[in-house]
Parts: C-alpha cells; sequence; structure tokens
C-alpha cells in the first residue's frame, strides 16, 4: 500500500512538473493573458465542478452536435448554385483545411494551457487589445449562431403546426428550452444531449433523402418544362450561365459556414480529461462532417435538381417534410445549445478566473446564479436581435464573413506562425532553426494559403452579403408573426 501511495505521489510530481514546463514554455514564446498561467478550468477547489472530465468521444460528440446542424441544410442547394463538381471540389478542400486548422489550435493549446477561447489566443498573439477585439468578436458571432437557431425551431414548428401560432411565441419557446438546457456548467452534460442531436440529425437527412429519392422532385420538374421526364435536366454538373457572381459566392460561404466549429475548440480542450486526446475527437468530428456533407448534398441535390430549398428538409412533400422537422428538433434546440454554452463560457471565466476564492468551480447559490444570469442574458440577447433586425439572415451572413473566416482558418494559420517564428528587434525568426526541414516549408506554404483564403472569404464574402441586403432588402418585419 504504501508503495502504491508513493508511485502515485511520484506520478503527481512529474505531471505537476511537465505541466510547468508546459507554461514556462507558453510564456517564453508569447505574452501571458495577465499573468494566467493555467488552464481556467483546472480545478482549485475541493468538491467543485469538476470541468476537465470529458473524453475523447464525449468532446467528439459535443464538436458534432455544433457542427453538424443548420449548416448541412443549406449544403444541397449550395450544390445546385455552384454545380456538382465545383460543390463537391469545394466541400473536400474545405473540410481537408478545416481539419488541419483544427488540428493547429490543438497543438496551440498545448503550447499554451492557459488559452481558454478565441480571445485569450488573440492576447497571446496581439496583445490585451488583441484579446478584447477578438473575444467580443468571438462572442458576438455566438449570439447571431444562438438567434439563427431560434428562428429556425420557429420555422420548424411553424412547418410541423401549419402556422398554429404566432412566429413570436414559437421563438419565445425555442429561447426557453434553449435557456434550460445551457444551465449545466460543465460540458460533459451537454456530451448527452449532443448524442440525441447526432441520431436527430441524421435521422433528419435520411428521411429527407428517402423522401426525394421516392418523389424525385427533379423529374417532376422536367415533366412541368417539357423535359420529358428527365431528371437530369435538372442536375447540373457545372453552374448555370444565370448564376451571378454574388449568388456564388454566397454558395461558397454556406460551405465554409458548415465547418465553422473551430471558435468552440479551445474550450472543448479545456474540458478535456486529457487534452492530448483532441486529435481523437477532431477526427471524429471530421470524417463526420465532410462525409455527411457530401452524401446528403450530392443525393438531395440529385433527386431535388434546381428546385432544392434551403433548409433541404422543405424539398420534401408537406407530410414528409413535416416529419423531417419533427426529427430535427433535438439538432436544432442542441447544436444552439453548444453555441450559446460556449459563449456564456467565455463570459463566465473571464469575469471570474482572476479570483481568489476561485469561484466559477463553486457549487454555491452565488456562482449558480452568476452563471444563470450570463446565460439568460445571452439567449435574451440573441433573441432579440433575431426578433428586431429585418434582415437577419443576411446579417448572419456578414458575421460569417467576417469571423468565421478567421476563425474557422486564418488565425490558425498565425498560431502556427507563432508556434515557429520569434520576434527579434525588427524581424521575425524560426524559433528552432535546427529542425527545420521540407516538411515544414510545405506547412508553411500550407499556412499562408490558410490567411490568404480567410482574407479572400472575409473581403469577398462581407461584399456579397451586403450584395444580398440591397437586392433583396428587409425580409421580415420586428415582432412579426409570419415566419
Amino acid at each position: 500500500m504504501d508503495t502504491e501511495q508513493s508511485n502515485q505521489r511520484a506520478a503527481d510530481v512529474e505531471k505537476a512538473a511537465a505541466s510547468s514546463q508546459l507554461t514556462q514554455l507558453a510564456t517564453d514564446k508569447a505574452p501571458t493573458t495577465g499573468g494566467h498561467d493555467v488552464d481556467p478550468m483546472a480545478n482549485r477547489v475541493e468538491d467543485g465542478v469538476e470541468y476537465q472530465s470529458m473524453t475523447w468521444w464525449q468532446a467528439g460528440m459535443v464538436m458534432v452536435a455544433e457542427t453538424i446542424s443548420l449548416g448541412i441544410l443549406s449544403l444541397p442547394q449550395a450544390m445546385s448554385t455552384v454545380g456538382a463538381v465545383p460543390g463537391l471540389i469545394l466541400l473536400l478542400f474545405f473540410g481537408a483545411f478545416a481539419s488541419y486548422s483544427g488540428l493547429v489550435i490543438g497543438q496551440f493549446k498545448l503550447q499554451h494551457p492557459h488559452v481558454h477561447s478565441m480571445g485569450c489566443a488573440g492576447q497571446v498573439l496581439f496583445g490585451k487589445w488583441g484579446g478584447i477585439v477578438i473575444g467580443c468578436a468571438q462572442f458576438l458571432f455566438y449570439i447571431f449562431v444562438m438567434g439563427s437557431h431560434i428562428l429556425t425551431f420557429a420555422i420548424c414548428m411553424n412547418t410541423i403546426t401549419g402556422h398554429g401560432a404566432c412566429t413570436i411565441v414559437w421563438m419565445m419557446l425555442g429561447t426557453a428550452l434553449s435557456l434550460v438546457c445551457t444551465l449545466p456548467r460543465t460540458l460533459k452534460h451537454l456530451s448527452y444531449f449532443s448524442m440525441a442531436s447526432f441520431v436527430s440529425i441524421i435521422g433528419a437527412v435520411m428521411v429527407t433523402m428517402v423522401a426525394v429519392g421516392i418523389s424525385k422532385p427533379a423529374m417532376q420538374a422536367a415533366k412541368l418544362s417539357g423535359g420529358g421526364g428527365d431528371g437530369a435536366l435538372s442536375f447540373r454538373l457545372w453552374p448555370s450561365d444565370d448564376v451571378t457572381f454574388v449568388q456564388g459566392f454566397l454558395a461558397v460561404s454556406n460551405i465554409v459556414f458548415a465547418y465553422a466549429g473551430h471558435p468552440a475548440f479551445f474550450t472543448f480542450i479545456s474540458e478535456l480529461k486529457n487534452p492530448r486526446d483532441f486529435p481523437k475527437a477532431l477526427a471524429f468530428l471530421q470524417i463526420s462532417d465532410i462525409s455527411m456533407y457530401v452524401i446528403a448534398a450530392i443525393v438531395i441535390y440529385y433527386f431535388a435538381g434546381d428546385s432544392v430549398a434551403s433548409p433541404a428538409l422543405n424539398s420534401a412533400k408537406p407530410v414528409v417534410a413535416k416529419v423531417a422537422w419533427g426529427v430535427a428538433i433535438p439538432t436544432i434546440i442542441v447544436a444552439g445549445v453548444v453555441n450559446g454554452h460556449v459563449g456564456v463560457k467565455y463570459l463566465y471565466v473571464r469575469c471570474l478566473r482572476d479570483r481568489d476564492d476561485d469561484l466559477m468551480h463553486q457549487k454555491t447559490w452565488r456562482s449558480r446564479a452568476i452563471w444563470i444570469g450570463m446565460a439568460t442574458l445571452s439567449w435574451l440577447a440573441a433573441w432579440f436581435i433575431a426578433e428586431v433586425v429585418p434582415v437577419f439572415n443576411d446579417m448572419l451572413g456578414i458575421t460569417s464573413a467576417l469571423f468565421a473566416s478567421w476563425f474557422t482558418f486564418g488565425l490558425s494559420g498565425i498560431f502556427w506562425f507563432s508556434m515557429n517564428f520569434e520576434r527579434r528587434e525588427i524581424w521575425y525568426h524560426v524559433r528552432s532553426r535546427g529542425s527545420w526541414s521540407w516538411k515544414k516549408t510545405i506547412l508553411l506554404l500550407v499556412n499562408l494559403v490558410l490567411i490568404a483564403m480567410a482574407c479572400i472569404l472575409c473581403v469577398v464574402g462581407l461584399y456579397a452579403s451586403i450584395s444580398s441586403i440591397k437586392e433583396h432588402g428587409a425580409t421580415k418585419k420586428p415582432f412579426s408573426c409570419s415566419a
């Protein structure tokens, strides 16, 4: 027994020493975040909240729930805009780069254990104000994503009930359900909801694919247009001549948005039992989303053709569409909840991590009240914006262009450069010149591509979204009972 205790003490000492070395490495290579040198999720209170409790597969489930939801429903229409071949290439291209950029985030987190959010990472890269700007951008992005899920829930209920109640009522109900599900303070609790979300989105997509495969809307459209019933008339390998630049790039933006789960990755890693297991969770996510995106986009577009709707669930016949929407309810709620949880967690950690009493880990009424208050205000803000902004969907496109492009691709490229280069006087130099190889040269080019992609997606996506607002104007009135 004494030998076992001695071995355990030795293991604890070794673990603490390794953590200290990682922290020292982080502080040597970049400025720290206001003196924070440890992961804020690490428990320092006896019998406190255990945030670092997820296994890799639980983290993978949460990541799938956060990423694969609304995005997949717009991909068939995006493919109908750009054509099947370019659409498939774009799905695989952005999927591959999203996989690599996620891996870089995991490496950056291991080198900087104190980083808990994109805001923390921004402070490591750009100092105090850089952290504030990027943190605010991350939180604003989540508010719009939360609002999007509230609005989608209202559309879902209107479809199922045939507008059985005012849209405002459905949006308030969606907000209330989301708030209740956000109340647990640990992501491990959400991992159980995420399993239901995973089954839900697979079920909804399967129902839609089977339904359009049986009804063949593309063939029906071809018959009505005098095409003799050949469904291929409305299934194009390449974009049609009348597709405008704005339409094409908005379709590309929808594909990018489908992979935009990266802003939450730092938070997910912080709540893993072993942060080094993150690549397993990332592989689970990327294999799941790339395969589902490709299959759903091609199959639904092939059978629905140019008449494919967005969300794709509406491509099925009315009765089947109601069934598909009903199956999709868990993923609509849970995906919004995961995003909302990460947004609230950013505020919670930022406000409480410096306290000597480690309030954020306590199981007291005060710590719970702060969490509930922040969650309530965040969901009310998301509901209010979704209700008031008449061009909410286009505003979501603007926030995606401004933020998702950088969170998913650009910042990861900058993370890689910060880990491999250091500033000396007025120029940057390789941190360890002796370890440079041809592989590092390839990675340098890959990360330059990531940054260039973010610049292009940000600037051109912003232009396309603003042009869409000018073209279509307001799509709904504030506090309207119509969908």
